[in-house]
């Protein structure tokens, strides 16, 4: 039975190789960064009303600007190939395995955006019609309703997880060993995601308004619906 240290660092190099293919093909970079700026403000826009909220506000600026949004998770990666052998030694086998699907769900994000991206022709202006034509063309929707899935599994083990005292104190602990390391970007991100959870006091709405609003764009796109949101760009088409 695999554990959660040997999922983990499957996932990790997952990651690194889905990074690395993205500069060996011209352009694909690039491409992939126009992609995850215009999808980030289509999350800003979908959310905005939680974004208002008091007890959302943090945890969808955690999903926007940590899972979702144009971030370059590269320093993250990196951070939890070293930190590994740490990680398992003081942090319980449940808690590996969240952040083992953390990292699972990063990759699976990559290979979602790159075939979208080659649907859409590298160096194709982004648009609407554009966008949802090459979503329908890579014909996904296991995969699409798999990434909705995950976002759900993680958010509700990070809510599990922060109401453990222990946990956080361990976590606590790490922060400077963390940052002496170089491991910094880590400790952040961790920190980030266990604040964000803890101020909303219990997850399960936010987590069920996130898998409803998704799935019901998901679904739209599928069935062809012309504008299924708000074209994040208004009506220009984003080439930069």
């Amino acid at each position: 039975m695999t554990t959660a240290k040997e999922r983990l660092i499957e996932q990790l190099e997952r990651v690194r190789r889905l990074r690395e293919e993205r500069h060996h093909v011209p352009g694909l970079a690039a491409a992939m960064d126009r992609l995850a700026r215009w999808q980030a403000r289509r999350l800003n826009g979908t959310y905005a009303d939680l974004a208002r909220d008091p007890r959302y506000g943090k945890a969808i600026e955690f999903f926007g600007s940590d899972l979702y949004g144009p971030k370059d998770f590269s320093r993250h990666d990196a951070d939890l190939a070293r930190v590994v052998p740490v990680m398992v030694r003081v942090l319980p086998e449940g808690a590996i395995a969240t952040v083992a699907k953390a990292v699972e769900l990063s990759a699976l994000s990559l290979e979602l955006d790159r075939a979208l991206v080659e649907a859409m022709g590298i160096g194709s202006a982004l648009s609407m019609p554009v966008y949802c034509k090459a979503y329908r063309r890579c014909a996904n929707r296991p995969s699409r309703e798999g990434q909705i899935a995950l976002v759900v599994e993680v958010g509700h083990e990070l809510d599990r997880y922060v109401h453990k005292p222990l946990l956080r104190k361990i976590l606590s602990l790490m922060r400077r060993p963390a940052r002496l390391a170089g491991l910094g970007a880590l400790q952040n991100f961790l920190e980030r995601g266990f604040s964000s959870f803890a101020s909303m006091r219990g997850a399960d709405q936010f987590l069920a308004m996130i898998a409803d609003r998704e799935t019901k764009l998901m679904e739209a796109i599928f069935d062809g619906d012309p504008g299924p949101f708000p074209d994040p760009l208004g009506s220009k088409e984003d080439s930069s």
